[in-house]
């Protein structure tokens, strides 16, 4: 891999590009056809519209109830027992944070009612494999959060099923139903509403470029969660560091797409040059070795910077979705992070454990969003009622003001409404 020298070439390495270009004003031309198809034709759409990208011809859009009850004895003991396991740690901590932040308030008559999302939708990769896990990260939140219904929208494979470990991932996480349909169009189904799927209030879950481009066309009909793009990484790391570590996690990183980022921050050249070696050794037996060299050719780097701090400045200009601190003392560094999806404290707190297992959702802010986005969590899925309750004495105290500043913006009638009340005008 390459390697910087350097925080000024350093940030210009890292700086983020801000254009679509004309690839994504093509596929751009391509969902809005999807969507418009949808719209007009609903179910026949889905169907051709099926056959037609994915070369698979349904015979039916939704996986019956029965088949998503029985897929979970149709699995490996052992795997089985691992997505309980992840199942029960994504549930306690949505929990934890359900009861830190979720709080009907009032105070002097001012406040807020929280209530959660009549319907969502969960999209979930697939087709060409089975991402159970997405589906736990995305579905259990939203069951948290108190949810009534939750649908999953997910690939059919090429015989035209879902996988068994998604099904399996499906009852775990207490979905509602499930729809063998992928791409901008299951994104414009769950959205719209058709014969078949229901119109969900948001769509959830990450997804290929089409299916990003529909959720962000689609915003305004459903809410949605975030734009999610290639999954990244930033490593900081000194001395201390152990190099085999720091490359399997980039590595880890790497196999995702070939559009995937694994970058490593260092204060040390001769860290720089071992993980360099590390990498060279571990990919020689990977098995998606074509997909992880082609993403650390494209999208790799190794940059030398004089200073933790220096690193820490690099990494909150290009707000990753993945940071990890492995330097000594780490936790000292936290405060001076701003923007990230998930902040990764220590050598151990290693970034694959929230892939799968650890409890947050691993559905995160990319392509520089983390300055601005926050990771799938409970507040998704819930919205805010603002609450107001007032009395006569508030009228008097307030109704003058109110009445002043509506003239000013010449609002006749609003100024009115308010001096009606002020003369006591109740009978």
């Amino acid at each position: 891999m390459k390697i910087i020298e350097g925080y000024a070439e350093a940030k210009q390495a890292l700086a983020r590009q801000v254009s679509a270009g004309l690839e994504d004003a093509e596929r751009e031309k391509t969902v809005r056809q999807i969507i418009a198809e949808v719209r007009q034709q609903g179910d026949k759409a889905l169907y051709d519209l099926t056959e037609k990208l994915d070369g698979v011809e349904l015979k039916s859009l939704e996986v019956p109830r029965e088949a998503i009850k029985r897929a979970a004895k149709g699995i490996d003991a052992d795997l089985l027992a691992a997505l309980n396991l992840a199942a029960e740690r994504i549930t306690a901590y949505h929990e934890i944070q359900k009861n830190k932040l979720l709080h009907d308030k009032t105070d002097g008559g001012l406040g807020w009612l929280i209530r959660p999302l009549e319907r969502v939708g969960v999209y979930v990769p697939g087709g060409t494999a089975a991402y159970p896990s997405t589906l736990l990260m995305t579905a259990i939140p939203a069951r948290v959060a108190g949810v009534k219904e939750v649908v999953v929208a997910t690939p059919p494979d090429k015989t035209g099923s879902v996988p068994q470990l998604t099904l399996a991932a499906a009852h775990l996480a207490g979905v509602d139903r499930v729809f063998s349909i992928g791409g901008a169009q299951a994104v414009a189904a769950l959205a719209l509403g058709t014969e078949t799927v229901p119109r969900v209030d948001k769509v959830c879950g990450p997804g290929n470029r089409y299916v990003l481009l529909a959720k962000k066309l689609l915003y305004g009909t459903a809410g949605i969660d975030g734009l999610y793009g290639p999954s990244e990484v930033v490593i900081i790391a000194d001395d201390t560091a152990n190099a085999a570590y720091v490359a399997a996690d980039m590595l880890a990183q790497a196999e995702h797409d070939p559009l995937a980022t694994a970058i490593l921050l260092t204060t040390s050249r001769e860290l720089a040059e071992a993980v360099g070696g590390e990498i060279a050794r571990q990919l020689e037996d990977l098995p998606r070795r074509d997909t992880t060299v082609a993403s650390l050719k494209q999208r790799g780097m190794i940059a030398v910077v004089a200073s933790v701090d220096e690193a820490i400045d690099l990494a909150n200009l290009y707000a990753p979705e993945h940071l990890c601190l492995v330097v000594a003392n780490a936790a000292d560094y936290v405060d001076k992070v701003k923007n990230a999806g998930c902040l990764f404290v220590g050598e151990d707190a290693v970034e694959v454990l929230v892939d799968y297992v650890a409890g947050p959702s691993h559905v995160l802010p990319t392509e520089g969003t983390a300055r601005f986005g926050s990771p799938l969590n409970v507040l998704d899925f819930v919205k805010l009622i603002t609450l107001v309750e007032m009395g006569e004495a508030d009228v008097q105290k307030l109704g003058g003001a109110a009445a002043r500043i509506a003239r000013a913006e010449g609002m006749e009638a609003h100024a009115r409404a308010a001096e009606r009340r002020l003369k006591g005008g109740r009978k």
